[in-house]
């Protein structure tokens, strides 16, 4: 009976909250150009400024889509995947009070810069921001890959983003500064308190990183983007705001997202890419004393 109206005041919360409002006005304008086979056609140079905005609304649309939709068709192997994360987020955590313990330690020398920049980073105004700025510039420089970036990360950031804000909800896992233990859960508490798993500065640091990542072949420029990524959650860490199986989960999570989609555009000759498609393996690696995600370019 309690979680009942723990649901019931987290829906009635969730229907009216900012974010979910912001949802709605997304996903209400791009189901606008759906339907019409007009916003099929490839712009070209020529094209107008509307015209190459309803292409690309449309092309977010069905990318989004097929990513909400893409677990309805799972089989075998990608359950086998899904079980894997969830199983190596579970060791992951076997960790996570030593690890916190480390990582707090750090906050009396921590460089006050870069966990503002860690903090502001993946804020959602900001976040936002960065991602209109970038699609506008693509916009007008009519600069397809930098376009399609644009999009890849505005429809990755609200599948990733708003599914992490349900799924920590609904999990309601403490936050370590909250000083109620790794395993102590209130699902749809409400509470910043109960709002840990999985982190959603991660989901979104990486899910901008990763799409940006996968627009360059050099390695050191992808390492240099993934470390930047890296910077939000540290400061998460250091800050005791989440353990590190919620970052480990998030921006595995994040990647997951952004490859469903960027395969999708791929898939469906979206956008001309000028280069072959470059795929990045994600693994969890487990050893002697360590424990990781390993991403082989």
């Amino acid at each position: 009976m309690t979680l009942n109206l723990q649901f019931l005041y987290f829906l009635k919360k969730a229907l009216f909250s900012r974010n979910v409002l912001v949802l709605f006005c997304v996903i209400a304008f791009l189901f606008s150009f759906q339907s019409s086979a007009q916003e099929r056609t490839k712009p070209t140079d020529s094209s107008s400024v509307w015209t190459t905005v309803k292409y690309d609304a449309n092309a977010s649309y069905r990318s989004m889509k097929h990513a909400v939709t893409r677990p309805l068709q799972w089989k075998g192997e990608d359950f086998a995947k899904f079980g894997g994360l969830i199983a190596g987020t579970a060791i992951i955590s076997l960790s996570d009070n030593q690890t916190s313990n480390f990582f707090t330690q750090q906050q009396n020398t921590y460089p006050r810069f870069l966990d503002d920049y860690g903090f502001y980073y993946a804020k959602p105004v900001n976040f936002l921001i960065a991602s209109a700025s970038i699609y506008g510039f693509g916009l007008v420089t009519k600069n397809e890959q930098i376009r399609k970036t644009g999009v890849l990360i505005i429809s990755s950031s609200v599948v990733a983003g708003y599914s992490q804000i349900l799924a920590r909800t609904a999990v309601g896992r403490a936050r370590p500064h909250s000083g109620f233990g790794k395993y102590a859960f209130e699902p749809f508490a409400g509470t910043q308190d109960y709002f840990s798993f999985p982190s959603g500065h991660t989901v979104l640091a990486v899910t901008m990183a990763h799409s940006i990542a996968k627009q360059f072949e050099n390695v050191w420029v992808k390492s240099g983007i993934y470390a930047l990524a890296t910077l939000p959650p540290l400061s998460r860490l250091i800050n005791g705001e989440h353990w590190l199986s919620d970052v480990a989960f998030g921006a595995a999570y994040g990647i997951i997202v952004v490859d469903c989609m960027d395969r999708f555009l791929f898939n469906t000759d979206t956008y001309n890419y000028k280069n072959k498609e470059k795929k990045i393996t994600w693994n969890f690696s487990f050893g002697a004393n360590q424990i990781g995600v390993v991403g082989t370019f």
